[in-house]
C-alpha cells in the first residue's frame, strides 16, 4: 500500500489529494488498483493532465506556489468544481493517512467465471474517518511536516494495525445504457441508493517496511496492472492512465522496473519477449525472445483474453465542458454537508483565492454560484469585505 503525496518534501498535512495505491501479488500476477483518497479527480480528458499538474506546482517564472494558477485552470474547466469542493472541504486534510478512505475512483470492468462482465467501482473505507481542521492541519505542517508518515509508522510498530474494508458498486451493462450520466466519467459518483456498496473483503497493514527506499521510494504501481477477471472500461481518464504511468517509471527507476523485488510477480512466472537493458536481473534466461516460436518458450492464457462488448457509431473528439458539471456538487453542498462544513468550506476556498486577480476570483464564484445561490454569495460577501478591508488599510 503506497500513500502518493504533493512534490518532494511536501508537508503530509498540506491541502492535497493523497493517493492511495495498492498492490496485490495474486498467483495469477500483480494486480494494482491506483487510486486516490477522493472518489473522483478533477479533470475527465487525460489531454488536460499535463496542464493540470502544471497548476499544482510551481510558477515558471517566481518557482512559488500559484493560487492564480490554480484557480485560473480551475475556473475555465467546470468539471473540476466537485472534486475542488472535496479538496477545499475537511476532507482535503486528512488526520494522517489510517483515517481517510481510498478509492480506485475510475469505473472498471469485472468479468466472472462463465465470462459475464459488468462495470465496477472500488471503495476502500477504515473504521472511522478523521479529518484536520485548517488551522491544526497549518500548525502540524510546520511542526511535523512528516505527521502522517510518523502516525503510521508508529501505530503498526505497536500493533494497533490500521484497516479498511473493500467493497464495490456495480453497474450492469444494462444499467449503463439507460444511466443518465455518463458512468464512466471521473468527475462523477455513481450514487449509493441506485449502486449500494457490497462488501469483499478487508485490509490489515501489519508490518512496516524494512528498508524505506528498497519497498517504497522503488514501487511502482500502474492502472495497466491487472490480473484476468479485472477488464478496462471506456473511461478516457483511467485509459490515458494506462500508458503514463509505465512511461514514467521507465525514466524514474529503468526499463526493467518490475524485477525489482518489491514490484516482481513472485506468487507467480512472468514470462514476455523483454530482454537487456540497465538493472536486469536473469535476462529470462535461455528462453526465446519473441512469439510465437518452437522453443518452448511461454504461451497465450486464455484466461487473460478481454471479455466482448459491442461498439456502435462514429469516434471523434469532442468538448466535454459543456456536460453537467454542478448536479453532483450541488448534492454535496446541499445533502452532505451540514452548516458548520459548509462555512469551513468556504472559508477554505476564500483563504486561498483572496489574492487572486479579480476576473479569475468572478469566474470561481459564479462556478460556484451554479452548484448553489447562496454558496456563491458567501463567498461573494468574503471576497468583497476583503478588498474593501485592504482598499481602506
Amino acid at each position: 500500500l503506497l500513500f502518493p503525496g504533493g512534490e518532494a518534501g511536501s508537508a503530509d498535512t498540506a491541502r492535497d489529494p493523497r493517493g492511495f495505491a495498492v498492490k496485490f501479488y495474486t498467483e495469477e500476477g500483480n494486480w494494482d488498483l491506483v487510486g486516490n483518497n477522493t472518489p473522483i479527480f478533477f479533470i475527465r480528458d487525460p489531454i488536460m493532465f499535463p496542464n493540470f499538474i502544471h497548476t499544482q506546482k510551481r510558477n515558471p517564472q517566481t518557482h512559488l506556489k500559484d493560487a492564480n494558477m490554480m484557480w485560473d485552470f480551475w475556473g475555465l474547466r467546470p468539471e473540476s468544481t466537485h472534486q475542488v469542493m472535496f479538496l477545499m472541504s475537511d476532507r482535503g486534510t486528512p488526520d494522517g493517512f489510517r483515517h481517510m478512505n481510498g478509492y480506485g475512483s475510475h469505473t472498471f470492468k469485472m468479468v466472472n467465471a462463465e465470462g459475464t462482465p459488468v462495470y465496477c467501482k472500488f471503495h476502500w473505507k477504515p473504521p472511522k474517518i478523521k479529518n484536520l481542521m485548517a488551522d491544526e492541519a497549518a500548525r502540524l505542517g510546520g511542526e511535523d511536516p512528516d505527521y502522517a508518515i510518523r502516525d503510521l509508522y508508529n501505530a503498526i510498530e505497536r500493533g494497533d494495525y490500521p484497516t479498511w474494508s473493500l467493497f464495490i458498486q456495480v453497474m450492469t451493462f444494462e444499467e449503463a445504457e439507460k444511466w443518465p450520466m455518463n458512468p464512466f466519467d471521473v468527475t462523477k459518483v455513481w450514487p449509493h441508493g441506485e449502486f449500494p456498496l457490497i462488501p469483499v473483503g478487508k485490509m490489515v497493514l501489519n508490518k512496516n517496511p524494512k528498508n524505506y527506499f528498497a519497498e517504497v521510494e522503488q514501487a511502482a504501481f500502474c492502472p495497466a496492472h491487472v490480473v484476468p477477471g479485472v477488464e478496462f472500461s471506456p473511461d478516457k481518464m483511467l485509459q490515458g492512465r494506462l500508458f503514463s504511468y509505465t512511461d514514467t517509471h521507465f525514466h524514474r527507476l529503468g526499463t526493467n522496473y518490475m524485477q525489482l523485488p518489491i514490484n516482481c510477480p513472485y506468487r507467480a512466472r512472468a514470462h514476455n519477449t523483454q530482454r537487456d537493458g540497465p538493472a536486469c536481473f536473469d535476462n529470462q534466461g535461455e528462453a526465446p525472445n519473441y512469439f510465437p516460436n518452437s522453443f518452448n518458450g511461454h504461451v497465450e492464457c486464455p484466461r487473460s483474453a478481454e471479455s466482448k462488448y459491442t461498439t456502435t457509431g462514429d469516434v471523434t473528439r469532442h468538448e466535454s465542458i459543456n456536460d453537467d458539471n454542478f448536479e453532483q456538487p450541488r448534492v454535496f453542498w446541499q445533502k452532505v454537508l451540514n452548516e458548520d462544513e459548509k462555512t469551513r468550506l468556504v472559508e477554505n476556498i476564500f483563504n486561498t483565492m483572496k489574492d487572486c486577480k479579480p476576473h479569475i476570483q468572478d469566474r470561481a464564484i459564479q462556478n460556484f454560484g451554479k452548484v448553489d445561490p447562496g454558496f456563491g454569495n458567501r463567498l461573494r460577501k468574503m471576497i468583497d469585505t476583503y478588498i474593501s478591508q485592504k482598499v481602506s488599510a
